[in-house]
């Protein structure tokens, strides 16, 4: 059985939507990494002290066979299609442990 990796980074607000419609979806789970990230648009400033960005990354493990539907559930849920909310790739697995049982 082949494996990908999705990793979907967003804001914390819609994270529990992508998730539940990834679940609804036929992913059995999820990993969610709380991170901070710089990008396109600078960090903003109050009083000198600047104000970075919370981003969540969702990591979901999923059979081959399913990552072009379940991509198509993350950027529908993700709202993908409007600037600055998110991105998501999918990453190659090549070995695996902890699934045997």
């Amino acid at each position: 059985m082949q494996f990908k990796l999705i990793m979907a980074f967003v804001k914390p607000n819609i994270t529990d939507t992508v998730v539940d419609a990834m679940k609804e979806a036929g992913a059995t789970g999820a990993t969610i990494i709380p991170a901070r990230g710089t990008g396109m648009h600078e960090a903003k400033s109050f009083f000198g002290l600047t104000i970075e960005d919370q981003t969540e990354i969702i990591v979901f493990l999923v059979e081959e066979h399913v990552v072009e539907n379940l991509m198509s559930v993350v950027r529908l849920a993700g709202k993908f299609d409007q600037p600055g909310t998110g991105i998501a790739m999918v990453l190659p697995i090549e070995h695996i442990a902890g699934l045997e049982s």
